[in-house]
């Protein structure tokens, strides 16, 4: 069977990524597997790890980059906010506090989905908001499976350290108290797609007063079960 689309370029980068499909490769072996010239072999793997579609492992071989699994996230994306509705209300309705749901989108992060306390004080984030990704409990999640230099890179500048983090990897949830906006705090859980990648996080915020200076001790089992039904709903398809 021909796989050639006619479109030269994109055929032989195709090439390139099924090879590395295999695992890590050397420029030769990636010469090898693909039976392209080493030029071009060379050429396209750099302008691939340009684009995020390739990338290199600690002994320099190319690997599959990051890109293609947050682009099969977002596949996932309409799943993930046709459930989030009635998981955030449910949240929102169990904690009595705001609940949302961000995805990161380059260095910021994005409230996709959000179910608002219907009175009193509340901290309120509509969807569509962006917000930052160096402070709050959302941020920590999103940034703390990250990959080890991705992970350092963000932390440049966060209101928050990589002892944090590693706590937040430890327990499988943040908090943050008047980190993002004074007198708010919140908890938040990872979302992972079925790949086990974090691709969403899980977030209820509200006053201090009644969130206390340990948010965590209050909501964290709420929202990782919150969470974790988001996950089920990505792995298996289930949105009843």
């Amino acid at each position: 069977m021909d796989n050639s689309s006619g479109v030269g370029v994109l055929d032989k980068a195709a090439i390139v990524l099924g090879a590395l499909e295999a695992g890590p490769a050397t420029l030769a072996q990636l010469v090898a597997a693909t039976h392209l010239a080493r030029p071009t072999a060379h050429r396209l793997a750099v302008a691939l790890e340009h684009h995020r579609f390739v990338s290199r492992d600690m002994q320099g071989r190319f690997i599959l980059g990051p890109r293609l699994a947050e682009l099969a996230s977002a596949a996932g994306e309409d799943r993930l906010l046709a459930a989030a509705g009635s998981v955030l209300l449910a949240l929102r309705d169990h904690t009595g506090e705001s609940a949302q749901l961000f995805r990161r989108q380059s260095d910021q992060r994005i409230c996709v989905a959000a179910a608002e306390k219907q009175m009193g004080l509340r901290d309120s984030i509509p969807v569509g908001a962006t917000l930052s990704m160096l402070a709050g409990s959302a941020a920590q999640v999103l940034l703390a499976w990250e990959e080890p230099d991705r992970l350092h890179r963000g932390l440049h500048g966060a209101k928050f350290t990589a002892t944090i983090l590693s706590g937040v990897r430890r327990r499988g949830w943040a908090q943050s108290v008047s980190e993002r906006e004074v007198g708010v705090a919140s908890v938040s859980a990872p979302v992972r797609g079925p790949s086990g990648r974090v691709i969403a996080a899980v977030s209820v915020s509200g006053p201090i007063e009644r969130m206390t200076r340990q948010p965590g001790r209050l909501h964290a089992n709420a929202v990782m079960a919150a969470a974790n039904r988001l996950s089920d709903v990505l792995r298996t398809g289930d949105n009843d």
